[in-house]
């Protein structure tokens, strides 16, 4: 029997009631959750210098998991997270994530400690990892079937942009503010969201089908991808073949051959891992995973370039990015007309984002900015191709009373690729030890060459859409 729903009401399977028409302001709260949520995976990053002299004075490795503990709580819960919103409600998933996002900021605004830090990151990791699932959830449970590819189109359109608002934000800060000030100006955003979100989304119905909670699946995945994320993210500080490295990876891959053994035996599981028998969904989380692989790829080195290479400041370096926004903001709209023909959409999208991090790789510092703006133009028109499509693959491979696990798994393929990016660039830059534009290049055309491969496959793999 159906559990009572958090800011949802449950409805009995046999007559669901017609959706509510969605709304452009719900579209534009839910897309300003998402932005925020993914604009605190970078934003930290240009502030590592000033916490570095600041009166917390973190070691090297507290400053790694004052970056990693966001990423690693965020990406390690969002599959639960979204099987939460689908059985209990996903509008109450939405505000307690958003309640969750600023006690953390709140935590982090107040550190005395190191430790206090990582830990209210890790909070707010949290909160994220329930507002991503929930947005697009509610909004492919409310968008009319036409809607859709326009709104996911949207949505991924929030969910890049977040990355290029923290590189900004954050540089910004870095510049004029301190480190404290980017916590604190989370505390009225959150607020003024999830008040925003209460006056504006709709109740999306439960179903007595939504996916179980599970306890022990769940543990024991949530166990696995954290041990596997802290592999990829701790590789470059201590080498991918390390005791340490490896034995992460092997307790993570025991874990979730674990969950998927539990998984397939249980009545009632989180998910079935049969759905991966899909080669669509398949095709389509991997080509989420290479997208973002590129991108984070490019955030990782394009601040020290412009700032260690070019010799611009913090600020400057953060809007320098700008251009990589101008194909996320109007190709979508165009590739949303396209959803139709996935294979050419999202091929020729992963082939333009492959080709232009080839391209970035040739920089240097004689290189003009008007160029180098050029690649991320490439890069950017690549991204605003292939995004809405992979999205829409992944999300409706699932029934509707999975909208909230279809989105955890397309929202965790984007973070695991986003980590694995700065791990390999991370890797290969420190095998160039003090060289860094020697190592940018290598790292730029490993993981370049990586997604033109890719596409390659999810070219091949990627079918029609069901209707």
């Amino acid at each position: 029997m159906s559990s009572p729903a958090l800011g949802d009401a449950p409805v009995k399977a046999a007559s669901p009631p017609q959706p509510t028409p969605l709304k452009g302001i719900t579209l534009i709260v839910l897309c300003a959750c998402v932005l925020v949520a993914q604009s605190m995976v970078a934003a930290i990053n240009l502030l590592l210098p000033q916490l570095t002299s600041s009166s917390l004075r973190p070691d090297a490795s507290e400053l790694l998991w004052t970056v990693d503990a966001y990423v690693i709580v965020f990406a390690g819960l969002l599959i639960p997270a979204g099987a939460l919103g689908d059985r209990y409600g996903r509008k109450g998933a939405l505000l307690a994530g958003l309640g969750l996002f600023a006690a953390g900021a709140t935590v982090s605004a107040l550190a005395t400690t190191p430790a206090l830090l990582i830990a209210g990151r890790g909070v707010s990791g949290a909160g994220a990892a329930l507002v991503m699932p929930a947005t697009l959830s509610i909004l492919m449970r409310v968008a009319a079937p036409a809607e859709k590819p326009r709104v996911l189109a949207y949505w991924a359109l929030s969910a890049g942009l977040g990355g290029l608002a923290g590189n900004v934000g954050g540089g910004l800060i870095g510049a004029y503010l301190p480190w404290r000030a980017l916590f604190w100006i989370m505390l009225p955003l959150g607020a003024l969201l999830a008040l925003a979100v209460a006056r504006t989304t709709p109740r999306t119905p439960v179903s007595q089908e939504a996916p179980a909670l599970d306890p022990f699946g769940t543990l024991l995945l949530i166990a696995g991808l954290v041990a596997v994320l802290f592999g990829i993210i701790e590789s470059p500080l201590y080498g991918w073949t390390s005791a340490r490295i490896l034995s992460a990876f092997a307790v993570g891959a025991a874990l979730i051959g674990a969950f998927v053994l539990h998984a397939l035996r249980s009545k009632a599981p989180l998910f079935d891992p049969r759905v991966f028998r899909s080669r669509r969904l398949s095709a389509a989380a991997l080509g989420t995973a290479a997208s973002f692989f590129g991108l984070f790829s490019l955030f990782f080195v394009n601040s020290q370039y412009l700032q260690y290479v070019k010799g611009y400041g913090a600020a400057q370096a953060g809007f320098a990015i700008v251009p990589l926004t101008v194909g996320m903001v109007l190709i979508p709209r165009l590739a949303a007309r396209w959803s139709g023909r996935p294979r050419p959409v999202v091929g020729g999208g992963l082939l333009l984002i492959g080709s232009g991090l080839l391209a970035t790789s040739t920089v240097d510092a004689s290189t003009p900015y008007a160029l180098y703006a050029c690649w991320l133009l490439v890069i950017s028109a690549g991204t605003g191709l292939s995004m809405p499509a992979l999205t829409l693959g992944v999300v409706t491979s699932l029934p509707p009373h999975q909208a909230g696990l279809g989105s955890g798994l397309s929202t965790s393929s984007r973070e695991i690729g986003a980590a694995l990016g700065v791990a390999v660039t991370g890797t290969v830059l420190a095998h160039h030890g003090g060289d860094f534009a020697g190592g940018m290049e290598s790292a730029l055309r490993v993981v370049g060459l990586a997604v033109v491969a890719v596409a390659a496959v999810v070219t091949l793999c990627l079918g029609r859409p069901r209707g």
